[in-house]
């Protein structure tokens, strides 16, 4: 049965050399972009395609402003510094998950909480996160919520849309807007994305996207934070221009700041992507379809965007039927020089975070066991 899925994606790639996960593609403007940014020697973090391809994220994603960073995990940083995480706060999220989203939670020197996912959404669980509020949590007199166990305010949620596939994020900005909560939504994997018609990173107070050179548009290396909060966005601008204050010739900083900036070489990348997004999410939507009615006739289960979503099928995954039929089938599809990867180690199994409070993470742990990223790049 292995060969055969084998088989399959390597007729689907037309190729029986070595196929990564995923790749990017650059069949439009993109060495004209960048060209021009050496051209001009606009090369650092100002610049005009900056300011066009904040533009472009703001106007594709719904939301009124972006601001654009150096990586998904600065711009993950910042959206929690700008909702007030700090020493003294912890922040709800899930254990299946990038690293990247607790090393920002850890950067603001909070701590994570973990909550457990949905099996049909891989994201953030509403039932299991009102319970848990519901249990461990109280309303103080200043309408901060507070952990019973801690007596540290929960400041934070950060729910992420894992492989692209959105969470059920209306339902936990609901539970935390009733518990004084700031939802950060981790939208890194889900550009092109939309949850009940509305694109994932505009339901919370903040979102955060990442163009990696594996995400479904890339700029090398790159993020970008999205509001529709004027001053956030200001706040977010500042604090990520090492937070200086303008002036024509001195240098005055009104706070500690970081170096966030995305520059303009890696933004003109970024503008040339946004131009074939919708290439990019259509030929992603297609490749899902045919490994949707492949798998279709085999025992291994595809995972299929949720119900009310409309997923940019980033990341292709399917379920296979226990940990150890997980391992045969990553030893023998990396064998054949197809690469693929387990699902991350849960966060709160990783010696940093091993200590953290969690709730009850049985979906997760049985996801954990079974979930199989395939080949996802582009197919032209």
């Amino acid at each position: 049965m292995y060969q055969n899925v084998v088989d399959f994606i390597q007729e689907l790639y037309q190729t029986k050399e070595f196929l990564p996960l995923h790749e990017p593609q650059f069949f439009g403007n993109e060495k004209k972009y960048v060209n021009d940014t050496i051209d001009s020697t606009f090369v650092s973090s100002v610049g005009k395609y900056v300011d066009q391809f904040e533009q472009m994220l703001a106007e594709f994603a719904g939301t009124k402003y972006a601001v654009a960073t150096s990586n998904g995990t600065s711009a993950l940083h910042v959206g929690l510094r700008l909702v007030g995480v700090d020493e003294n706060s912890e922040v709800l999220t899930q254990p299946l998950t990038f690293i990247a989203t607790c090393n920002a939670i850890s950067y603001c020197n909070a701590k994570p909480i973990f909550i457990d996912v949905d099996k049909d959404t891989l994201g953030l669980s509403p039932s299991k996160l009102e319970a848990f509020l519901q249990e461990n949590s109280f309303i103080n007199d200043n309408g901060e919520c507070v952990n019973k166990m801690t007596n540290k305010i929960i400041k934070a949620c950060v729910p992420m849309h894992t492989f692209g596939h959105p969470c059920k994020i209306d339902e936990i900005v609901d539970i935390c807007d009733r518990h004084n909560i700031c939802v950060v939504e981790d939208a890194a994997e889900s550009l092109g994305s939309y949850y009940k018609g509305k694109h994932t990173g505009s339901f919370g107070k903040v979102g955060v996207f990442s163009f990696n050179g594996n995400k479904i548009i890339t700029t090398g290396g790159g993020g970008m934070i999205v509001t529709d909060n004027e001053a956030l966005a200001k706040r977010a601008k500042h604090i990520t221009t090492t937070a200086k204050v303008p002036h024509p010739y001195e240098y005055i900083h009104d706070e500690i700041g970081y170096n966030y900036r995305l520059t303009n070489l890696n933004a003109a990348l970024g503008v040339a992507q946004m131009e074939n997004i919708d290439i990019f999410i259509q030929k992603q939507r297609e490749l899902a379809q045919k490994y949707k009615t492949f798998f279709e006739k085999t025992d291994i289960q595809f995972i299929t965007e949720p119900k009310y979503a409309k997923s940019n099928y980033w990341l292709n995954a399917v379920l296979l039927k226990n940990r150890k039929e997980r391992d045969r089938f990553l030893k023998y599809t990396n064998d054949s020089g197809i690469m693929t990867r387990s699902i991350w180690r849960l966060m709160n199994k990783l010696e940093m975070f091993k200590d953290a409070q969690s709730g009850d993470l049985s979906n997760a742990e049985w996801l954990e066991d079974r979930v199989v990223n395939i080949s996802s790049s582009v197919v032209l």
